[in-house]
């Protein structure tokens, strides 16, 4: 039996956490609302791989963590994704290959782990140095 497109605009909103925004139109949505209805759209056409542009660019820090859930459960099933990000954490925690770019062109290229923890380009160690002061000034009280 066959989905109507009602019935798989339910699902895809209720996987990314919308399920009651069904009939909701997009400027009754919050940023993040709109995004994760956004991912539910595209989900709905099941992609084989999904790309995300700065998917939490513009979103007040509760927002983020909802977009970023529902990416996270996406690679938990399994979804192949292409991120452009600059939530660094995130990426370190869910990536499997990370490509590091400079001025538009590929500085290092690698797994996760070894671009985060041992880069090999010197621009990618001083980006990923940085990004260690920055967490480590973000703990301090």
């Amino acid at each position: 039996m066959q989905c109507t497109t009602k019935e798989i605009g339910r699902r895809e909103l209720e996987r990314v956490g919308l399920g009651d925004k069904l009939d909701s139109y997009p400027a009754e949505l919050s940023g993040g609302q709109q995004q994760r209805a956004s991912i539910a759209r595209a989900l709905a056409m099941e992609p084989e791989i999904m790309l995300f542009d700065e998917p939490t660019s513009a979103l007040d820090p509760e927002s983020v963590g909802g977009v970023l859930r529902v990416m996270r459960d996406l690679v938990k099933e399994g979804m192949t994704m292409v991120i452009v990000s600059h939530e660094m954490a995130f990426i370190k925690a869910v990536a499997h290959d990370v490509i590091f770019m400079v001025d538009g062109q590929i500085s290092e290229e690698g797994s996760a782990q070894q671009i985060f923890d041992r880069p090999h380009n010197p621009r990618t160690r001083e980006f990923v140095q940085g990004l260690s002061e920055h967490f480590a000034d973000a703990e301090e009280p």
